[in-house]
């Protein structure tokens, strides 16, 4: 009864996705007590976002074709165990190089427990629903901007930085169980002659590029904002008002963008963020130059932003036809009960 109930998948969700988030998102905070503890600059500990995310980047079209092959339930386990160990290895990183070496290796796990619960909880949830059940998860992520980040910092100021990834650790673990609880086994669809569908994987990559420079400007802008604003002369009240504003717009955007998807689909919607985004970017500039209304313009960005992650449900409706492509040319290939 438990591993048929909607409700405990969309929990055991939004908390896997909260635990990710947190994990990227904690860094910000922790970055002076890293910088002090490995005696360098905090340009120089900030490269322990950018391995992270460049190896989610790499590590996320392969992961998911292994799924595809391997089964998105047995993907999301694994990759839950890799990240549970790569945490312990940041904990114990006994030098700096160790450290962004378990921060790769950290980025190529989310990026197979990310994609994978996507998969899920799109495959299992009602065709009129999707959006929303999607947003529903994706908020834990966001969620992790305004409170798991602060949280962990806080944590970490009494405790240590390395006790925050140690942490993680055991609650990766933790949800590891609990999502081989609730979701029922897919299985893979072995080769279905990629060869010959190379076209629909270009169009995929050709993808990419968008979430790339869509990622850049939502988490990039996020990992510095506290010494961005800094720079400009804003008091830590004012910082930290601007980037609980920011985790709060995000959340807002994410669930006003799942029900937007419902009622207009992925593509009206996804325009309607990048063009949102886009103007929004203009008047962060605009109201910090003006020395005032930038706290809330920084939240209407991250907002607006939240709207064009469901570009990536175009990209999973190319997916399903290329998948229904497979099954039409090769009859008797198996195609998975759960595909997106």
């Amino acid at each position: 009864m438990f591993a048929n109930a909607p409700v405990a998948r969309l929990a055991i969700g939004w908390l896997t996705m909260f635990l990710i988030g947190t994990d990227l998102f904690v860094v910000s905070p922790l970055l002076p007590l890293i910088t002090a503890h490995y005696r360098t600059s905090p340009a120089l500990a900030g490269l322990s976002v950018t391995m992270f995310a460049v190896s989610y980047m790499i590590s996320a079209p392969l992961l998911g074709h292994l799924a595809d092959r391997l089964g998105r339930r047995r993907m999301l386990a694994r990759c839950l165990l890799g990240f549970a160990a790569a945490n312990l290895l940041t904990a114990s990183a006994a030098n700096f190089a160790w450290l962004l070496s378990a921060r790769l290796f950290a980025g190529a796990a989310a990026a197979g427990v990310s994609p994978s619960l996507y998969a899920l909880v799109s495959g299992l949830a009602p065709p009129d629903r999707r959006g929303t059940w999607l947003a529903l998860v994706v908020s834990g992520l966001l969620l992790s901007l305004s409170l798991g980040a602060p949280i962990g910092g806080l944590v970490g100021a009494f405790f240590g930085w390395p006790s925050i990834f140690t942490i993680l650790a055991g609650f990766s673990l933790l949800l590891l169980w609990l999502n081989q609880q609730v979701w029922p086994e897919d299985y893979g669809s072995g080769n279905i002659a990629a060869q010959r569908h190379a076209w629909a994987l270009a169009n995929l990559s050709g993808r990419l590029a968008p979430m790339v420079a869509w990622s850049a400007a939502l988490y990039g802008v996020y990992i510095y904002l506290g010494a961005g604003l800094a720079a400009y002369g804003f008091s830590t009240e004012k910082i930290a008002a601007t980037i609980l504003l920011y985790g709060c717009g995000a959340i807002g955007g994410i669930l006003a963008g799942g029900r937007m998807v419902d009622r207009i689909g992925a593509k009206p919607t996804s325009g309607v963020g990048l063009a949102g985004l886009s103007v929004c970017l203009l008047l962060i500039q605009i109201a910090i130059d003006a020395g005032m209304l930038a706290t809330f313009a920084f939240g209407a960005a991250s907002a607006a932003a939240q709207l064009f992650f469901f570009f990536q449900l175009r990209n999973t409706a190319l997916k399903t036809t290329y998948r229904l492509s497979a099954q039409r040319f090769l009859p008797g290939t198996p195609v998975p009960s759960f595909s997106v």
